[in-house]
């Protein structure tokens, strides 16, 4: 059954004892999703899983891997994530293709 999303929802990112709620935003445009590097410090995700060179708004990049486990509506998942400095961003995690395959719907106009 598909998990209806709206264009930001709120996620808790666990961290082995440690989590944090958050607000995340929604993209359907990036093929993976972005966490905050200090969020994932705080919260010691890890281990590194690889680098990668990632292509953003902003050029290209070399940025950590890790997997985390986040929660979404219920739903408990795995998936990867680079780590990136979003301190300038209103959303300190973005949630991309990587984890709306896992069965999300978006509807934008959801509140």
């Amino acid at each position: 059954m598909k998990v209806v999303v709206g264009l930001t929802e709120k996620v808790v990112i666990i961290g082995g004892e440690n989590k944090k709620e958050v607000l995340a935003k929604i993209d359907t445009g990036a093929q993976r999703s972005s966490m905050d590097i200090r969020l994932a410090s705080k919260l010691q995700l890890g281990p590194l899983l690889k680098t990668r060179i990632f292509r953003s708004a902003v050029g290209h990049e070399i940025r950590a891997v890790v997997k985390a486990k986040i929660k979404i509506k219920n739903r408990i998942i795995r998936a990867t994530f680079s780590l990136t400095d979003r301190k300038k961003m209103r959303y300190p995690v973005l949630i991309g293709q990587n984890i709306l395959k896992m069965g999300f719907l978006i509807d934008p106009s959801k509140k």
